[in-house]
């Protein structure tokens, strides 16, 4: 069993009672975003794709960590809709509410455009921007009907400059970044039409966090000759750690951040400036 690293094992409490799901939540930044989360007091939902075996022991890891902790695992295909509208109504009805939607799940399937297959574009788009659309499409729903609400999509670098062999990734990270902009304008819409919108309210937020380069699995396999010129191409000379994304995830979910929405966050070492 992997322990909790001591820096995420100081706590606070800006999300006591809250409920939090969070997409890809058993592994690289989703399972330090649901620590992050848990140490804050959230009721945390992780949601993963099939390794159960590898979910049930994160899920132990987290109460073992926090004690009183409450975390539950729920698993899905997230390039379904109808499994994204199922794992909200379950979460939901697990926890009476939700508060915190972290749209983080994404894959990569990297080939040089002219070689990239009908499929390979599909199922990257499929994961990445059409699996955050029916989760939040499903969540704000219940969110405006209870008046307030957080939801953040984990987003890339590579969404915002391109890279070489990505345009399927690129293209769906982009994605987030309209996608975001536009439910955070038409939520607050939705909010004063109905007459929840008021100056003491948590307020309904949409934000994204956009990561740079992240010591994950996902980048543990990169040659070193590529891991060498990416060192070169970050100002503070290193690879971010998941936990440095996860930290700025569950501040964007406060209640202290009411006033930030359709915002892109930058977690990248000064990559892009």
């Amino acid at each position: 069993m992997n322990e909790v690293s001591p820096a995420i094992l100081l706590s606070g409490h800006k999300l006591d009672g809250r409920v939090a799901l969070v997409t890809g939540g058993t592994r690289g930044i989703g399972a330090a975003t649901c620590r992050s989360l848990a140490s804050q007091g959230a009721i945390v939902a992780a949601g993963y794709s099939a390794n159960d075996e590898v979910a049930l022991s994160f899920a132990e890891e987290v109460r073992t960590g926090y004690p009183g902790a409450r975390l539950s695992v729920h698993k899905g295909n997230i390039g379904d809709p109808a499994d994204c509208r199922r794992v909200v109504a379950e979460v939901i009805d697990a926890h009476g509410r939700l508060d915190i939607l972290v749209n983080n799940a994404g894959i990569t399937i990297d080939r040089t455009f002219m070689k990239m297959t009908d499929e390979e574009w599909m199922k990257v788009i499929a994961v990445n921007l059409s699996g955050a659309f029916f989760m939040s499409q499903s969540a704000l729903k219940h969110m405006v009907e209870r008046g307030s609400g957080r939801v953040i999509n984990v987003s890339s670098i590579v969404g915002e400059v391109g890279n070489i062999g990505q345009t399927n990734y690129a293209a769906s990270k982009a994605g987030l970044l309209g996608m975001t902009k536009s439910l955070a304008r038409e939520v607050a819409f939705l909010l004063g039409r109905s007459g929840k919108r008021n100056d003491s309210s948590i307020g309904l937020t949409v934000n994204v966090v956009s990561p740079g380069v992240i010591a994950t699995d996902m980048t543990s396999s990169i040659p070193e000759k590529i891991r060498d010129n990416l060192y070169e191409q970050i100002p503070v000379h290193r690879f971010g750690t998941p936990e440095e994304v996860a930290r700025v995830v569950h501040f964007l979910a406060a209640d202290a951040s009411a006033f930030i929405t359709g915002q892109v966050w930058s977690v990248n070492g000064g990559m892009d400036m």
